[in-house]
C-alpha cells in the first residue's frame, strides 16, 4: 500500500496498463534461436500503471487515466492498482482483451518488450476531461507513448491550460514524434529513446548534453536523458547537470524509467525543485532495478528515504 497521501498537490498519470508476461533466462535469444528460461511471472504492468503506482507509493494522489478489457486480467489489473493505492475512477473498461506486453529478462538484467496496447488504444479524450474536472488539485501530468497520441496531445494541452507541469516520457519512441514539444515542460528518454528520436548515439554526459539540447531546440523546457548506470543528466537554458546513479547490482532494469517518472512527478507535486525531485527520483529508480518485475519492483517513499547512496 502507498504511504498516507500528500495534501499539497496530485499527479494525473494518462498512459496504458499492460499485463506483463515476463520470461527470464540466462540470455536474450537472438533472432530465430529458441532458449530455455529459468522463470516466468504474471506481473501488473504498463507504463501508465507502473508510473501511477509509483507516484502513490511516492505518497501523492496519483489519479490514473486508462483502460482495461473484459477478460480474465481485468480484476487482476484493477485489483493491483487499488492495493498499491492508485486512483481508479478514470479507468474504463471496455469490450475486448486488457493490454499485453512480453518481456524477456537476461541474467545480465538487460530486456527487450513487446507491447501490445489492446484496450489501451481505446482510452478518449472524455476520460481526460472528466479526470481533470473532477482532480483539480492536480499539479502534474505524465504520458507516455503506449496510447493513441491525439488522447495525449489533448492530455497535455489541457493540462498546460490548467498550469499542471507536463512530463512525457516518449517511450515507445519507435511510435510516431511527438507533435506538441513547445508545450511539454519535462522529457525524460533513456538513452535509446534519445536516439531513436534524435538520431545522436546517446554514451556519456557530452552526447546526453547534444540530445538534450535537440529536445531544448524542439521547446522543451527541460530535458532529462537517463542513462542507467551512468546516472542522468539535466539539460535545460540555466544548466546541464549530471545526477550520478549509487552502485546497485541490478537484476531486471524494466521499470527503472517508470520508477523514475513517477517519483519526479510525485515530487514536483509536492513543490520540490527540479533537482530535488530528479535526486529522490534517481533513488528510485536505482532501487528498483534490484528487484524483479515492474510494479512489483517500485519501491516505497520510506524505502526510498531511507536508501544510503554509496
Amino acid at each position: 500500500m502507498a504511504n498516507e497521501k500528500s495534501s499539497k498537490g496530485g499527479v494525473i498519470i494518462v498512459g496504458g496498463i499492460s499485463i506483463d508476461l515476463v520470461a527470464f533466462a540466462d540470455k536474450l535469444p537472438a533472432p530465430g534461436e529458441s532458449i530455455l528460461g529459468s522463470d516466468f511471472k504474471i506481473i501488473l504492468g504498463g507504463k501508465g500503471s507502473n508510473q501511477a503506482v509509483a507516484a502513490a507509493l511516492a505518497g501523492t494522489t496519483s489519479t490514473l487515466v486508462s483502460c482495461v478489457g473484459t477478460d480474465v486480467f481485468t480484476d487482476f489489473a484493477t485489483d493491483a492498482l487499488e492495493d498499491f493505492g492508485v486512483d481508479t475512477a478514470f479507468v474504463r473498461q471496455v469490450e475486448g482483451p486488457t493490454g499485453i506486453a512480453h518481456i524477456r529478462v537476461a541474467a545480465s538484467s538487460q530486456n527487450n518488450i513487446v507491447v501490445i496496447p489492446l484496450a489501451n488504444f481505446k482510452i478518449t479524450k472524455a476520460q481526460v476531461d472528466d479526470a481533470f474536472e473532477k482532480r483539480p488539485n492536480a499539479k502534474v501530468l505524465l504520458t507516455q507513448l503506449e496510447i493513441p497520441w491525439e488522447v495525449n496531445r489533448h492530455a497535455i494541452s489541457l493540462a498546460k491550460s490548467q498550469g499542471l507541469t507536463v512530463v512525457l516520457d516518449p517511450a515507445p519512441a519507435s511510435n510516431p514524434e511527438p507533435t506538441a514539444w513547445d508545450l511539454i515542460d519535462i522529457v525524460t528518454p533513456n538513452e535509446s529513446e534519445a536516439h531513436s528520436l534524435t538520431g545522436i548515439e546517446v554514451t556519456d554526459e557530452q552526447s546526453a548534453k547534444q540530445a538534450g539540447q535537440w529536445f531544448l531546440d524542439k521547446g522543451v523546457e527541460n530535458a532529462i536523458i537517463t542513462m542507467g548506470g551512468q546516472g542522468v543528466v539535466l539539460v535545460n537554458k540555466k544548466e546541464t547537470r549530471l545526477f550520478a546513479a549509487p552502485k546497485v547490482q541490478a537484476v531486471d532494469t524494466t521499470a527503472a524509467g517508470d520508477a523514475f517518472a513517477g517519483y519526479l512527478g510525485a515530487l514536483l507535486s509536492e513543490g520540490a525543485s527540479l533537482e530535488e525531485a530528479i535526486e529522490v527520483a534517481v533513488k528510485a529508480a536505482s532501487i528498483s532495478v534490484t528487484k524483479l518485475g515492474a510494479s512489483s519492483s517500485l519501491p516505497t517513499r520510506t524505502q526510498v528515504d531511507g536508501f544510503q547512496v554509496s
